[in-house]
């Protein structure tokens, strides 16, 4: 599914330009705009849902696959020593765009307080 109001459907799409590090049938892999950690990687299902609740069990599996993939471009991100995932649901969750993604954030040690 495509939302035409969404920045990430978008960016899947080659709609809006942005740096793909990373693109298959079911996913992108882009730069963070905003890095929180030397290397801040985002994982964009191109399949628009909101947030990993209202992802259907095929999207599960779909990006169950895109994750696994990662483990294939670990060196070639800069991530080999390590790395976080993290996926930001609702308002609390500080979701800042409604199209489930996932946050790869890595480049150095991380910090504890949010492990």
């Amino acid at each position: 599914m495509y939302d035409e109001n969404c920045i990430f459907c978008k960016i899947a799409k080659g709609e809006i330009p942005s740096t793909k590090l990373y693109e298959d049938d079911n996913c992108v892999i882009i730069k963070d705009l905003n890095p929180q950690a030397p290397v801040h990687l985002l994982l964009i299902p191109k399949d628009h849902y909101a947030n990993i609740c209202e992802m259907s069990d095929d999207q599960a599996k779909t990006l169950a696959a895109c994750v696994k993939n990662l483990s294939n471009h670990v060196d070639e991100f800069g991530l080999q020593d390590g790395f976080r995932l993290v996926s930001n649901k609702g308002e609390n969750g500080c979701q800042s765009v409604n199209h489930l993604h996932i946050h790869i954030l890595g480049g150095e040690k991380l910090s504890d307080t949010m492990c």
